[in-house]
């Protein structure tokens, strides 16, 4: 990361609309797979995001690198059970930021269990949770609406 310094903050409004841009990228979207129906659909994208900040019961961060909105990291609730998601810009990717930011997270979020999901050929995100301990330990299969179409997602556990 060449002695950049990574910050995390509280996720606010302001910082929505760099985010929203993050998820214009057709390569991300296609990777991250599990994407809203329509990615170019701002309204909806800042009033969806808008509740999860407002929300208590998520954890959704911002990551800085040098002070430049590098991507988010989120913790939420499915049911009981606790979450992970983060998306990271491309200009970001391959230098350790989502790593970074997992391990982060896990410092402040101490709910165990925890998942995290990938799409079958996301390798970069699978990397990044088995680096930071997560553990396969199934598969699922869901509509991806980046792909048009059903895919395996892997689902990784981090028990401890």
């Amino acid at each position: 990361m060449n002695n950049k310094i990574i910050t995390f903050t509280k996720t606010n409004a302001d910082d929505l609309n760099t985010l929203f841009e993050f998820q214009l990228d057709a390569e991300a979207n296609y990777f991250a797979a599990f994407t809203s129906k329509d990615p170019k659909d701002k309204i909806a994208y800042i009033e969806k995001y808008s509740k999860h900040i407002a929300d208590p019961s998520i954890n959704m961060l911002t990551i800085r690198v040098s002070g430049e909105i590098a991507g988010s990291i989120a913790k939420f609730f499915i049911g009981n059970e606790a979450e992970i998601t983060y998306w990271i810009g491309r200009k970001f990717w391959g230098k350790g930021i989502a790593t970074a930011a997992l391990r982060n997270l896990l410092k402040i979020e101490k709910v165990r269990p925890i998942y995290g999901r990938t799409a079958f050929d996301n390798i970069g995100s699978q990397r990044v949770l088995e680096k930071c301990g997560f553990v396969k330990t199934g598969t699922d299969r869901g509509f991806a609406n980046a792909r048009q179409e059903e895919i395996e997602e892997f689902i990784y556990k981090l028990s401890e």
